[in-house]
């Protein structure tokens, strides 16, 4: 996914979560309830997804970052 597809993701699902806590402020709702908890973990997930592809974008890819580093521990131990 790219960053301009999760903040569109994240626009509509936000727009779809006010709804339902306008419904459930009219009154108790099982299935709203459930929707909106839902749609509250996939807003979690997306924007982990965005601030994993936003470091990724600045600092390259996690395992690339993580192999230099054990190498460069390697080598501070062995100097």
């Amino acid at each position: 996914m790219t960053l301009t597809q999760i903040h569109k993701e994240i626009e509509e699902i936000s727009e779809q979560r006010a709804g339902l806590w306008h419904t459930l402020s009219e009154g108790h709702n099982p299935a709203a309830a459930t929707e909106l908890k839902s749609l509250s973990e996939r807003l979690d997930h997306l924007w982990d997804e965005e601030r994993t592809l936003k470091a990724a974008l600045r600092f390259g890819d996690r395992d690339h970052i993580v192999a230099r580093a054990r190498v460069e521990e390697r080598l501070e131990r062995a100097a």
